[in-house]
């Protein structure tokens, strides 16, 4: 999960998402550098305007399989043990995802001088970085805002793109004789008094008004905004942001990470602006990208840890040498290899911390948001991400799966939900070709209930309309077709049109309303690394009420 859109996210998402990892970045929509036109020092992308890079790196992302969520993040919860829930809010709506590793890439806030018509101006005449502005107001007359002892120091970089810079001392404290010197051999004039308006001309910034009256013409005028770190998410984990100094001046906050960008919280990473308030757009990419490539290095030394785990512990059941590691393995053209479905998803889910994204299916989402919360049953529940969704909306939940290290795992993330959640839902493990839960639902989920074995698919979801109480929904979701680098497999399967679904079902007509029946397509990313397509089917039925 990658918080915060902007350069830093975005090249973290690129970075991830090439690395063939699943990546969900969210974005409140507020970069910093909105009210600037262009962007500046860019190699590649010199004078783009913000908007135009953000969408091109959105685009980028999504072409490798990352996904974006539109919402403000206003609580984070777990551990990297658990895994991390993040709470959204996008107006009214409130949602919860969650993610094993997190990268923090909100940036920060710029708090400008409250003088008037500095905020309303800022990013077009009101400036702070001459690397970032100096050029297009190169040999204009100049303005520096004082607020401090650095302001000499400002005043003497913008001197490199303009013989007509002035110093307003504002509210500065006295300079020095040696400050003094050093303006006086550059040619910058020294202005006493404080600033109290900008003057504006045909919506163009023409001067300085200060407290006596007196307005000095200027083209431009620098501050230096106190850089705060948006590191309120963070602070809930733990890494709490802390003050930057120069010259033994506070000029902002950040939060502290080692230069890969990992926090003092395992498996956290902040990167860009957060991290480091000087960065500017080109620095901030490039951090982002160093923080992505040690995320991916984590996750693959946990991945590596936990195949070594899962070989040992199929050596030590089998009792047996290295030879016994060809047992129960499998591939979706050849089945379970002589093992039990149980033994082949039970070895996939030991694989690694996260099989899933953590979230819950967003067919389910969309079609279930709205439903009243009653008796839900999710067949294939996995580790747990949509029982665990529509627990958190009211529903109680039977949730079933043949494997019992899934069902274990799924138990520890409602644990380690919102208080409640573990409560409402009661994990079965079932074989549904030989055994299926008892009882009546509201809600029946089946999402993407496939196995490479010869699992009696059919059978199993007439037993789901079965069980859907009068007034009930089932929901169907599955794959429609094979991915797109596999034109031609040399696979006997067969991966049914939602009318082929309806049909098995063989429901009678006066007893069942249709609400959906759609085949869809998806970005997913190729074993290349490189974008491909996946067409998924998506099928709803009420029962009607008696």
């Amino acid at each position: 999960m990658v918080i915060g859109g902007g350069a830093a996210g975005l090249s973290a998402g690129l970075t991830l998402a090439r690395a063939r990892r699943s990546v969900l970045v969210i974005d409140s929509g507020e970069p910093r550098n909105a009210p600037a036109s262009h962007v500046h020092g860019y190699l590649g992308r010199e004078g783009i305007a913000p908007a135009e890079l953000l969408a091109v790196g959105r685009e980028e992302v999504a072409g490798y399989g990352g996904e974006f969520m539109r919402g403000r993040v206003t609580a984070v919860k777990g551990s990297v043990a658990d895994g991390f829930r993040l709470v959204l809010e996008e107006g009214a709506a409130v949602a919860e995802v969650t993610a094993s590793r997190l990268l923090v890439t909100t940036g920060l806030a710029d708090e400008l001088p409250a003088v008037p018509g500095v905020a309303e101006r800022w990013g077009r005449d009101v400036l702070h970085c001459p690397y970032c502005h100096g050029w297009e107001v190169r040999d204009a007359p100049i303005g520096i805002l004082a607020t401090g002892p650095l302001s000499v120091h400002q005043a003497q970089m913008w001197r490199q793109w303009s013989d007509d810079v002035t110093l307003f001392r504002h509210t500065a404290p006295e300079f020095d004789d040696e400050q003094y010197e050093q303006l006086a051999a550059r040619g910058i004039a020294v202005v006493d008094g404080e600033v109290t308006a900008l003057e504006v001309t045909d919506d163009r910034l023409s001067g300085v008004t200060l407290a006596d009256g007196r307005v000095v013409p200027v083209r431009a005028v620098v501050v230096p905004p106190l850089l705060t770190a948006r590191g309120g998410v963070l602070a809930d984990l733990g890494a709490v942001a802390v003050d930057r100094e120069m010259a033994g001046q506070v000029v902002g906050s950040a939060v502290p990470t080692d230069p890969a960008g990992a926090t003092s919280v395992p498996g956290v990473w902040a990167a860009g602006n957060v991290a480091d308030p000087t960065e500017n757009v080109i620095g901030s990419a490039a951090a982002g990208v160093r923080a992505a490539a040690a995320i991916n290095a984590h996750l693959i030394a946990e991945e590596t840890r936990r195949a070594v785990e899962a070989r040992q512990g199929v050596r030590e059941r089998a009792g047996e040498g290295d030879a016994s590691m060809d047992h129960g393995r499998t591939s979706p053209d050849n089945g379970t290899d002589g093992g039990t479905s149980e033994e082949f998803w039970d070895s996939r889910y030991a694989e690694s911390a996260r099989v899933w994204s953590g979230n819950p299916n967003t067919v389910l989402v969309r079609e279930a948001a709205d439903l009243t919360p009653g008796r839900a049953l999710d067949l294939g529940c996995g580790e747990g991400a949509d029982a665990i969704w529509l627990a958190g909306r009211g529903w109680r939940v039977t949730a079933c799966d043949i494997s019992g290290v899934a069902l274990a795992k799924a138990r520890r993330h409602a644990e380690a939900a919102d208080a409640g959640v573990a409560g409402r839902i009661d994990w079965q493990r079932h074989d549904f070709g030989t055994s299926f839960p008892t009882g009546t639902y509201d809600l029946v989920s089946a999402q993407f209930l496939h196995s490479p074995d010869d699992m009696p698919r059919e059978k199993i979801l007439r037993a789901a309309a079965s069980a859907v109480a009068p007034g009930g929904v089932l929901l169907i979701v599955g794959h429609a077709g094979l991915p797109s680098w596999e034109p031609d497999p040399d696979i006997d399967v067969h991966l049914p049109t939602p009318d082929e679904v309806l049909a098995s079902l063989e429901l009678a007509d006066e007893d069942w309303e249709v609400l959906l029946s759609e085949e869809h397509e998806r970005i997913q990313t190729r074993p290349d690394g490189q974008p491909g397509t996946r067409t998924d089917n998506a099928l709803k039925v009420r029962r009607r009420a008696v």
